[in-house]
């Protein structure tokens, strides 16, 4: 499985919150998966972006759509989950448009955590379970906070505030975050080939 993509909180009919994401980088893993030989199932939230035949897509638009299909996916060896998941949610949405006024106060709640749920879960878990983590600033420290609280096997981390390798570049940069302390960086090349070797790193683990 691999995510990818923002979710779509809705405010109304017409309006939502939602994460900044091309998707582009979720995309490219999945191809990557593919041409290796994996049976390969891609969620996505709503992007402009298109995928091969050969990888099975699932198109959501909210966290708990997203929650959903990946549970329905389940069992799967690895799981990467690279979509930029909205944490919060309107806690009420109105079912018509909400007419210009003032002042509009919206009450959030927190969203499902999809990693932290698949992740911490014996039965539903994949051998090999990797988040993502975009930070703007102590990416390290984030990085393995994440690892930890969340019990990912692997995180990828990158700096999202370096406009090289950010949301709409076709370029990034990553450093990919290990339970054993370990650390490796991906030099900044096209995200079709950072997806090329994060594959052959998973398939070097797997083996």
């Amino acid at each position: 499985i691999v995510t990818a993509g923002p979710t779509n909180e809705y405010i109304d009919p017409v309006r939502f919150i939602t994460n900044k994401s091309s998707g582009k980088q979720g995309y490219e893993i999945a191809k990557s998966l593919s041409k290796k030989g994996f049976d390969t199932t891609l969620i996505s939230g709503p992007t402009n972006l298109e995928i091969n035949d050969s990888i099975n897509l699932i198109k959501v638009e909210t966290a708990e759509e997203m929650f959903q299909a990946t549970l329905q996916s389940l069992p799967v060896d690895v799981a990467i989950f690279s979509a930029a998941v909205g944490d919060y949610k309107v806690k009420e949405t109105s079912q018509l448009k909400i007419k210009k006024q003032g002042r509009l106060n919206i009450e959030l709640e927190k969203n499902v955590d999809i990693l932290n749920y698949i992740s911490n879960h014996n039965s539903l878990r994949p051998k090999l379970v990797i988040g993502f983590a975009a930070e703007t600033n102590n990416l390290e420290n984030y990085a393995n906070k994440k690892l930890n609280e969340k019990n990912c096997d692997w995180i990828v981390a990158n700096d999202v505030s370096n406009k090289k390798i950010g949301f709409e570049s076709d370029f990034n940069e990553v450093s990919i975050f290990y339970k054993d302390n370990k650390t490796d960086k991906l030099k900044y090349k096209p995200k079709s080939e950072i997806s090329d070797e994060l594959v052959e790193k998973i398939i070097n683990h797997l083996n």
